[in-house]
């Protein structure tokens, strides 16, 4: 029988309770996933304490990595045997096997082991279309990211560095603005000791930054704003301090700023949009893109992993083993 972390309350991470689930069968377009690895993300915890309301009793978590065991009518893209990842599909990745869609899959080249695609699907992608499709970054030019020593800011880091972009990063510890700048971060801004708008106009000599990737929410919403350049475009991307407070649009009218909330779902909603940015994420692995797994925990063990997460105690990739 397998197992799976269940979640009957929305809470803390005392919540999530580790039990015995019955066999499950796949149905049409669907696949039954004998899980390797799993990937943990601020979402997980977002689903667990209700900001993202889930149907409960459920499972959590949207990141996994496996082999296909067992495969539904009509199901052509995948077969028995097939090592694949996934993100962003039905909520439950924090389960030994799984049910899911089968034309949401990722198959995983050779080079990139359960370990990393785990570490790296969800911010990997992330990255990706943030990059490449939010805010197409250009040589020569200097970007604003946040918590640049999580485990989205090491990768981002890294490839807007191989792309010739200065990256200056914000981080909450000088432990972590070394992790940072040891994977290409230019600048580094500890914003628990220091105004991080203060340090991005002096970095710029006044002038700011095109675009701010704020993943933090809440605590550097409007900081962010002001760091910003004529025409530039805020991507707030994540909440992991809460929401950004209410905005009114006149305040971005002196100097014709823009503000997107993109996400990842919408950009793995079909295989032809998830092969868009998957495929530029695999080229950045195989050209030596260092996956940094710094924390490995039991699944049963999920809410340990929860409250590291949340206490901002991890850097970089965390990753549930099976």
């Amino acid at each position: 029988m397998s197992h799976s972390i269940l979640v009957y309350e929305h809470g803390g991470p005392e919540v999530m309770k580790w039990e015995e689930i019955p066999p499950q069968h796949p149905g049409r377009g669907e696949v039954l996933i004998d899980q390797k690895k799993v990937g943990l993300n601020f979402i997980d915890v977002y689903q667990r304490s209700g900001s993202y309301p889930l149907s409960l009793p459920s499972s959590i978590g949207m990141e996994g990595v496996g082999v296909v065991d067992t495969i539904g009518e009509d199901v052509e893209n995948v077969k028995v045997g097939d090592r694949v990842g996934y993100v962003m599909g039905p909520p439950g990745s924090y389960a030994e096997s799984r049910l899911y869609p089968a034309e949401r899959l990722i198959k995983l080249p050779d080079y990139i082991s359960d370990s990393q695609a785990a570490a790296i699907l969800l911010k990997g992608l992330t990255v990706s279309y943030l990059i490449n499709k939010t805010f197409p970054v250009k040589k020569g030019q200097t970007v604003l990211f946040h918590a640049a020593a999580g485990g989205v800011g090491l990768i981002a880091c890294q490839w807007l560095n191989k792309l010739g972009v200065e990256v200056i990063g914000t981080v909450s510890s000088d432990e972590k603005a070394e992790i940072a700048k040891a994977h290409g971060c230019h600048h580094t801004i500890n914003y628990s000791l220091e105004d991080f708008t203060a340090g991005v106009e002096e970095i710029t000599d006044g002038k700011g930054v095109p675009v701010v990737f704020d993943g933090v929410g809440s605590d550097t919403f409007e900081g962010s704003l002001k760091c910003l350049s004529p025409f530039g475009l805020l991507v707030s991307f994540g909440a992991s301090s809460g929401p950004p407070p209410e905005l009114s649009v006149a305040v971005l009218a002196k100097k014709a700023l823009y503000i997107t909330r993109p996400s990842l779902y919408p950009h793995t909603a079909t295989a032809e949009l998830t092969a868009g940015i998957s495929s530029p994420l695999f080229e950045a692995v195989r050209d030596r893109l260092l996956i940094s797994i710094n924390q490995s925990y039991p699944l049963k063990d999920a809410a340990n992993a929860h409250r590291a997460l949340q206490s901002r105690k991890t850097t970089g990739s965390t990753i549930l083993e099976i």
